[in-house]
């Protein structure tokens, strides 16, 4: 999927340029950013108005435009994770080749440290001279991406290579080139985050401040290096931004238990983040709980201990937990990695300033198995997350 992604759609002046609505919504659907750049001859085909529309962005067709600053395409080719441009002329594709920069689609390409790709488009003819292959070819050397054109009736009349590549199969081209290197692609992973509530009356209930945010970011980062992530997530009110991940909602520890139990056994790597409550009321009960007496008592019972059930089911699987403490945070830590057969124990102090629940930083410790232990400064949690991802990624290497 390309959510997240950040992309510079070009459209040069040929007849597939209609196709190009249809495009940006597809890429825009799978939560890519999409910014598009329109050549003057494009015009003739598609309205900035339209793809406005479906890229929610302006559109650029000038360097000059009134919205934007002459120089915009160095902060556009700065921005872009990578330049898709389709349809592909033969007239731009000479251009491109030759270094020519008479346009500010032009001038983004050359200023663009990010991949280029295109799909070209043009009649048969024209697409089998020998200028054109020539011309492919360079841009090859310059180590762009070419998306195979496709046969069929073209706008000439004739039947043959030269169409362009249809939208659905420019997106299905993107998805690979962003994943095919990921460290994780073909990688699984579940992740709980967030509290659990349990409760009392239909009213009330035992829970914890954890807003979630920290395994969120994690299910996010795993994402983002190429796995297929499963998210158990307790009541939290944060926005899942990343349509990728697939989210259970849950409330209680019992139902956190048995959605992680339910979709352990194929994971390859597990990280039980979520503040589960380690003890729930001995008895609900069905109608409110009136205020009588000046001392009210509650019988509280363990919960199910999920971490330690998974360590003990645990074939080959990473499995990865947290570990929030007020003390002794290191001796809490090691505790936890040996007694739940972990893999690493992510450990963070509820004490320290910026770390435990709620904030948006985090700072964290990483012990592994072996004992080895990694400090890390006090940072974002989504850069945390990162963290720890990218430590797991070196751990089952």
């Amino acid at each position: 999927m390309l959510n997240g992604k950040k992309i510079i759609l070009g459209i040069t002046g040929g007849i597939a340029a209609y196709k190009c609505g249809h495009l940006v919504r597809l890429m825009v659907k799978q939560g890519a950013e999409v910014k598009v750049i329109l050549s003057h001859s494009a015009l003739q085909f598609i309205t900035p108005q339209t793809l406005s529309v479906l890229s929610k962005n302006e559109v650029l067709t000038d360097f000059f435009d009134k919205n934007f600053n002459w120089n915009n395409h160095v902060h556009l080719a700065e921005w872009a994770d990578v330049v898709l441009i389709a349809p592909l002329t033969a007239n731009s594709l000479a251009k491109m080749a030759s270094g020519a920069c008479d346009s500010i689609l032009l001038a983004t390409y050359l200023s663009a440290r990010t991949k280029t790709i295109v799909a070209p488009a043009m009649d048969l003819d024209m697409f089998q001279h020998p200028s054109v292959k020539k011309n492919l070819e360079t841009l090859k050397s310059y180590k762009n991406e070419i998306i195979p054109v496709e046969t069929g009736e073209l706008a000439s009349g004739l039947v043959g290579e030269g169409r362009m590549a249809e939208p659905e199969n420019i997106v299905s081209y993107l998805n690979d080139f962003f994943t095919k290197n990921l460290p994780l692609k073909g990688k699984s992973a579940l992740v709980n985050a967030g509290p659990t509530y349990e409760s009392i009356d239909p009213v009330r209930f035992i829970g914890n401040r954890s807003s979630g945010k920290m395994g969120i970011a994690i299910a996010e980062s795993l994402v983002f290096m190429g796995a297929q992530v499963t998210l158990v997530l307790g009541p939290s009110q944060v926005e899942i931004k990343n349509k990728t991940i697939k989210v259970l909602r849950v409330e209680s520890s019992e139902e956190m238990y048995d959605a992680m139990l339910a979709n352990y056994s194929e994971k390859d790597i597990v990280i039980c983040s979520a503040a589960v409550a380690d003890y729930k009321a001995a008895n609900v009960s069905e109608l409110k709980i009136k205020k009588k007496e000046d001392n009210f008592k509650l019988d509280l019972i363990k919960t199910k201990d999920i971490l330690l059930e998974l360590g003990k089911q645990k074939k080959n699987q990473c499995l990865v937990g947290f570990a929030l403490e007020t003390n002794n945070l290191e001796e809490y830590a090691k505790q936890k990695l040996k007694n739940k057969n972990l893999d690493l124990v992510v450990a963070n102090s509820a004490s320290d300033v910026g770390s435990g629940f709620s904030g948006d930083t985090n700072k964290i410790t990483i012990i592994d198995k072996h004992n080895k232990i990694t400090n890390f400064e006090l940072k974002s949690k989504q850069k945390a997350a990162s963290d720890i991802v990218n430590y797991i990624i070196d751990f089952v290497k």
